[in-house]
Formats: structure tokens, sequence, C-alpha cells
């Protein structure tokens, strides 16, 4: 038997399943090989460390708890940021929105300059904030004052809008169309989209 066919028959040895034949065979080349000896005493005395060394006892448990220890944090997600990630057009319009209100409610705020707007204005009187339609003269359409008081003696044959301010109708005055007192800033939003919706229509 040659040293290369002897020593899986080592291994084999020490790990205790060599039997019959090859057992004889490798006995017989151990006697006549001093290598293969020294190989076989070498290795036992490595086999015999490794099982003199102790050996760690180690819970199940308290592995588990270490391993999850050692693990990142999760982050938490939000219920509103998944809906936004998965409705993204839906989130981009809900954006679009709040920035329209944003702007129309500073302009809402900083807006406190006295308008007018009507066909017929030859018959307004105008006094410092206040609009008047005096007795006797008649406004023929729509009147709409806004960050002022409307004072109306007269007649107006159209309908009255009256934004962030007040309207006053003396016993006199006479009325065609609706009066609409908007002094809220969603009624005045939902005017103003309305108005613009009238323009764009128009303008077709």
């Amino acid at each position: 038997m040659e040293c290369k066919e002897a020593l899986p028959l080592i291994h084999e040895y020490l790990d205790g399943g060599l039997q019959g034949t090859e057992a004889l065979k490798l006995k017989e080349h151990l006697l006549a090989c001093p290598s293969c000896r020294d190989r076989l005493k070498h290795l036992e005395k490595v086999e015999a460390m490794i099982q003199s060394w102790p050996r760690q006892q180690i819970m199940s448990s308290d592995l588990t708890e270490r391993i999850m220890r050692s693990l990142p944090p999760v982050k938490s997600t939000s219920p509103w940021w998944r809906w936004v990630r998965t409705h993204p057009a839906a989130s981009v319009a809900a954006v679009f929105i709040l920035v329209m209100m944003g702007s129309f409610m500073s302009l809402w705020n900083q807006d406190s300059e006295l308008v007018v707007k009507g066909t017929d204005l030859q018959s307004v009187v105008i006094h410092g904030d206040t609009v008047l339609v005096p007795v006797g003269k008649t406004v023929a359409g729509n009147l709409m004052v806004e960050n002022g008081k409307l004072q109306v003696d007269g007649d107006i044959k159209g309908n009255i809008v009256v934004i962030d301010g007040s309207v006053n109708l003396a016993s006199t005055a006479h009325i065609s169309g609706q009066i609409t007192e908007i002094d809220e800033a969603f009624s005045w939003l939902w005017f103003k989209m309305n108005d613009l919706a009238t323009k764009i229509s128009e303008s077709k």
C-alpha cells in the first residue's frame, strides 16, 4: 500500500469507521512506514486537543434574542405616506388643491382695496369705503362690491354681490335680482372659482 492510499484510511480510522481487511492493511502499512505513523500521531494529538476544548452551551432563545438585537430597527411608515406612494396621481391633485387654496387664502387676507364692478356704474356714488346707489337712480345690471359697504336707496335691476363687506337696503330700494354676501374665506374661494369658470366658458 502506498502513502496516498493510506491517508484516507487514516482519517477513516480516526472517525472509527475502519474495519476488516482495510484496517489490517493500514496496520501493516503503519508498521512499515514511519512517515504515516508520525502523521497518525499528529492527527491523534489534534483530535485530542479538539475534544478537550470546553463546549460553550448556547441556549437557542438567547441566540435568537442576540440576533434580533443586532438587527437594525425597522422604520415605521405612516399610513398617510403609504397612501401617497400607492396613489401618486391623487397625491399630486391634492397638493395642487392645497397650493391653490393657500394662494387664494393669502389673497383673501391681503386684499383690502375697495373694488366695484358692474355693467352700469354711472349712477353709483363712492364715498370712502361706501358705495351708494342714491334715491331715484337705477343701476341696470349686476353690481359687485368688494371690501366695502353698499348702501342702496335707489333701484338695481340685477344681482348684488358683496364680498367682505356689508349691504344696507333703504325702504325706497328695489332689487330685481338676488343679494349674495360673502364674508368667509371658503365662500369667497368658491365664488372666485365659479367666476373663473364663467370667464373660461365665455372665452371659448
